[in-house]
């Protein structure tokens, strides 16, 4: 964000990934649901951000969700949203959990990682590849206030990918009471059940809250809503 630009009027947000998958479902999540946001103009990513990597060394969801929040918000004097997501197995101890998104060693190969998880629950029977997706979402605003909550699907992991939709672990996790993998559902209907969904609707109360009031870095309302 050069001086040079000139800020859309009304609340501004960021969103504190580069993952275009989860970029996609935020701005679904939002569209529609803040009064005066257009998450097409007023909502922005941490790569157009010019945000600094964040290296997720936390050990636990909500620990890697803050401080990606936290280092976003700092850098943009915005309000920023993170979430730390990923897969708990149960007969893995709720593994890869944390390493879900480097399970098989390199961050974000999602082929190589559903593929490792297969091949270990290879000889697991059905009655026990029960597992959920976990979601921590986090909302940093710039003068310090951080609030987090905490989504949950559960489901049981199929022997095979299904469908080709969504990312990651999506093609092998049926959430229970449905006959489709994640990764075969529409995107209105993932985001209706999905822990992610569910993590981000949580927050919205105070999401709206804080964007009305067009917190900034001093802390005082802004009349356009932030930088």
């Amino acid at each position: 964000m050069s001086g040079a630009e000139t800020a859309p009027a009304g609340p501004r947000l960021v969103l504190a990934t580069r993952n275009q998958g989860k970029l996609s479902e935020l701005r679904e999540l939002l569209r529609g649901r803040i009064p005066g946001l257009d998450v097409d103009t007023q909502v922005i990513d941490a790569e157009a951000a010019g945000a600094p990597d964040v290296v997720e060394d936390g050990v636990t969801f909500e620990e890697n969700a803050l401080k990606k929040a936290r280092a976003v918000a700092a850098h943009t004097g915005l309000v920023a949203l993170a979430d730390d997501s990923g897969l708990a197995v149960e007969v893995l101890g709720g593994a890869p959990g944390i390493f879900s998104a480097r399970w098989a060693g390199r961050h974000g190969d999602d082929e190589a990682n559903l593929r490792l998880l297969l091949d270990q629950l290879a000889d697991v029977g059905p009655e026990h590849r029960q597992a959920s997706f976990v979601c921590a979402a986090a909302m940093v605003t710039p003068v310090g206030e951080e609030i987090v909550e905490t989504g949950y699907l559960t489901g049981a992991l199929l022997t095979e990918p299904h469908g080709d939709g969504g990312f990651g672990y999506d093609p092998i996790l049926r959430p229970h009471g449905r006959a489709e993998s994640v990764a075969e559902l529409s995107a209105a209907e993932k985001n209706a059940i999905s822990h992610r969904g569910m993590a981000f609707r949580q927050l919205l109360p105070e999401l709206v809250r804080v964007l009305g009031a067009g917190i900034t870095q001093s802390g005082a309302a802004a009349p356009d809503g932030g930088r």
